[in-house]
């Protein structure tokens, strides 16, 4: 009878997929210009505050590589989106997002379009989206142009565009919030920016010109108000300071009167 090899352990040789810390997380290609970088920041930072409210948590991460299959890191094809949000996940920093780590792709994902990369984002990286990543939602936005703008949701694995409500917005049903053209002053730029608002039309995170105002009209309310109630307890004062100077007039009064009754009835008796 032929004896049975015996395997060691050692000897098995399982190569595991590689982690966000052995993957690549910079390319060293920069954002497209300024304004990309403040809009991704618009679009970012209030949905970190958003989403640290929400019971199942999440992400949002921008310009970050996310990685989703191990051919793509053959091909070394590290670009993320611009932004993107995952939702019911732990909320804890990241290098990069690494699908098989993490369980779960986007569901939200925004690119922010230029001349060198909308061609790019309009085809690409949208079918990988689509057929890939299965991302529910993908918007697109260009900061220098503001009218080139879409989404899409995902309907029979095929990305349907998606309508502007009859308020011009696009909705996001993953996050139930809506994505707004908003004409204004962010960060000193004067520009159309793409912002999150609630789908009631409140701002998800005022800009930090609003949240100046706002303080602003704040502090003069409050000035206002505490001028009104000085001029309340100053009223009141005044009223107290009457109503006391009326009771000494008429407790000398009376005792004036006390002092005439008494001395007439001194006068009485003698006579």
């Amino acid at each position: 009878m032929a004896e049975t090899a015996l395997i060691e352990p050692a000897a098995l040789s399982i190569t595991l997929p590689p982690t966000q810390d052995e993957l690549p997380c910079d390319d060293g290609v920069p954002m497209e210009t300024e304004r990309h970088k403040l809009q991704m920041d618009l679009l970012i930072y209030p949905l970190k505050s958003w989403l640290y409210r929400q019971p199942e948590g999440g992400y949002v991460g921008g310009n970050m590589f996310v990685y989703f299959s191990l051919e793509q890191v053959r091909r070394q094809d590290f670009r993320g989106p611009d932004v993107f949000v995952v939702l019911g996940v732990p909320r804890r920093e990241r290098k990069s997002w690494v699908v098989w780590e993490e369980g779960k792709g986007p569901d939200v994902v925004i690119e922010l379009l230029s001349e060198r990369t909308a061609g790019e984002d309009k085809g690409r990286k949208k079918t990988i989206y689509q057929d890939q990543l299965k991302v529910a939602e993908y918007f697109w936005f260009d900061p220098f142009n503001p009218n080139d703008w879409a989404g899409f949701y995902l309907q029979h694995e095929v990305y349907e565009t998606l309508p502007p409500d009859d308020r011009g917005r696009l909705i996001s049903k993953r996050l139930g919030l809506a994505l707004v053209r908003w004409r204004g002053i962010y960060a000193g730029v004067e520009a159309t920016w793409l912002r999150w608002a609630t789908l009631e039309g409140t701002w998800l995170l005022p800009t930090p010109q609003e949240a100046l105002e706002a303080e602003t009209q704040r502090a003069e309310t409050e000035k206002q108000r505490a001028e009104t109630e000085k001029q309340r307890a100053d009223a009141e004062k005044q009223r107290a300071d009457a109503e006391a100077w009326r009771a000494a007039a008429a407790e000398a009064e009376i005792a004036r009167l006390r002092a005439l009754l008494a001395g007439q009835g001194d006068s009485s008796i003698n006579q």
